[in-house]
């Protein structure tokens, strides 16, 4: 018998160390070649290993919630399967009860309570949560959520939904559920602006006893993550959701402590690792490596509301989870070909010396700062600028869906050129956003909601937003960023100069 030791890989470019988040095989499990062993946490992400052997575990070499060096043997495999006979000249141990085939290790499902992933649960909300409804007492509460759904039910069935924000994702996540915590829209309880905006509110897939639980637990489906198969909110999610929001209450209710006991001794201690340590030493570098100056401008969007409305109308996007980040996003390419130099690098001399370089990139990688209970992720779409509208809104909701999954690879995020980040989903009208490492700028995209605004010579409501932008002042001087940000602003203003 032969055993052999898998040793922790490097699963991107140069990481040097990483955490096991969980095993899913134990001591005398059979595995096969591809195999998922473990779960592991980079500075990048999570990222699920397969075996490179055929075999049975003898050991487990690292404890789940350790950090580990790249190249240090984190199990053992041996040869030999269970129930392989034994050579005849081998002496021939006591037979072992027959241990059941073990099945292939089950992948975890987003929104389930027995293993959540990165994203499942309610969507982040610091602002304003929807008050809870009346509901059942907490038994007949948990009898609701646990009751079997009927084998048999109706096909999902779509129905409006009443939200907390214009922009909240009903139906299946979207790129701007997973920006900076949650989706961009309008602030909680903003008036409409005569109707016209009306139609824009998502609407949520769900089947009707699935919709019943929601109804006697108070749970707005539109709060819910949806992982069924085709974007449906499922009774598991219910189940999750729940579980996350009366532990957010228990927690609420004893966050303090009791106020006898010294301060010392109430002092929650956090180590930082994984995607947050590899986020804060970035930040840190970039914030002290690259001069930033920041620009804000407000912008009336209330033609790319419009426009957005008539997307989502359209049969070319039926299906297609479409928002203002989408318009964005292009507004963004398209002002950086007319200003090349915001979709740039910084390379300093690799002798040390005082020359430099500035590369600039003709393809755009755009990011999409995510943030995520693990730490903010920046995945990017790859060479952005030859996607059609249309190919661009399924990049998003591609990014989006995986993103909150957890499941974002190391490859995902590397290469950016520039980045957005969307401040506006939780009622937050602008910010200084620091650069990403490796880029020269970034755009803050701020809350859209209705204000008074002058045109023609009077003031009528419209839906504004502020736009901030942070740019590195060795690469971008004033003019370029003020430029590039006033281009921005022309395309969310009027949306058909992307016609042109």
């Amino acid at each position: 018998m032969t055993v052999n030791k898998f040793n922790l890989p490097d699963v991107g470019e140069g990481l040097t160390e990483a955490e096991i988040v969980s095993w899913n095989v134990k001591p005398g499990d059979s595995v096969a070649v591809n195999d998922i062993l473990c779960e592991i946490e980079t500075a990048k992400s999570l990222v699920e290993l397969p075996s490179p052997f055929a075999g049975t575990v003898t050991e487990l070499l690292v404890p789940t919630g350790v950090t580990v060096d790249v190249g240090t043997p984190i199990i053992s495999v041996s040869d030999t399967v269970a129930g392989d006979p034994t050579p005849a000249d081998a002496p021939v141990p006591p037979a072992p009860a027959a241990a059941a085939p073990r099945p292939a290790p089950a992948q975890p499902v987003p929104g389930t309570a027995a293993a959540p992933l990165v994203g499942s649960g309610p969507k982040a909300d610091a602002v304003k949560r929807r008050p809870r409804k009346s509901s059942p007492s907490p038994a007949a509460a948990s009898a609701a959520v646990l009751q079997p759904v009927p084998a048999v039910v109706p096909a999902p069935v779509v129905e409006p939904v009443e939200t907390q924000g214009i922009w909240i994702n009903a139906g299946a996540p979207d790129a701007t559920d997973t920006t900076d915590a949650g989706a961009h829209g309008e602030a909680p309880g903003r008036p409409t602006l005569g109707g016209t905006i009306s139609g824009l509110v998502n609407r949520v897939l769900a089947k009707p006893p699935v919709r019943k639980i929601a109804r006697d637990l108070g749970i707005d489906l539109a709060d819910v993550v949806p992982t069924g198969a085709r974007g449906e909110v499922t009774r598991e999610d219910l189940v999750s959701y729940q579980a996350q929001r009366d532990a957010e209450v228990d927690k609420a209710d004893t966050f303090w402590g009791k106020s006898g006991r010294p301060q010392e001794q109430r002092i929650e201690r956090i180590p930082v690792k994984g995607v947050r340590k590899a986020t804060a030493k970035a930040m840190v570098e970039s914030a002290f490596a690259a001069p930033h100056v920041s620009i804000f401008v407000d912008v009336d969007a209330s033609r790319t509301m419009e426009f957005v409305k008539r997307l989502k109308a359209s049969r070319d996007f039926e299906g297609i989870k479409v928002s203002p980040l989408l318009i964005l996003a292009k507004a963004v390419i398209w002002a950086a070909a007319r200003n090349p130099s915001v979709n740039a690098t910084w390379v300093d001399s690799a002798d040390g010396s005082d020359s430099a370089e500035i590369h600039v990139k003709h393809f755009m990688n755009l990011g999409i700062a995510a943030a995520t209970p693990r730490g903010l992720m920046v995945p990017n779409i790859k060479n952005a600028q030859d996607l059609s509208l249309k190919e661009l809104a399924l990049a998003l909701n591609d990014l989006a869906i995986t993103a909150r999954a957890g499941k974002t690879q190391p490859a995902q995020m590397q290469g950016g050129t520039l980045t957005v980040t969307n401040i506006g989903a939780l009622g937050i009208d602008t910010g200084t956003p620091i650069i990403n490492p490796g880029e020269v700028a970034i755009v803050a995209f701020g809350t859209i909601k209705q204000k008074p605004w002058v045109l023609d010579g009077e003031v009528i409501p419209r839906w504004i937003t502020t736009l901030g932008g942070s740019f590195d002042h060795r690469v971008v001087d004033g003019d370029l960023s003020a430029r590039f940000m006033a281009d921005v602003a022309a395309i969310l203003e009027e949306p058909a100069l992307l016609l042109d």
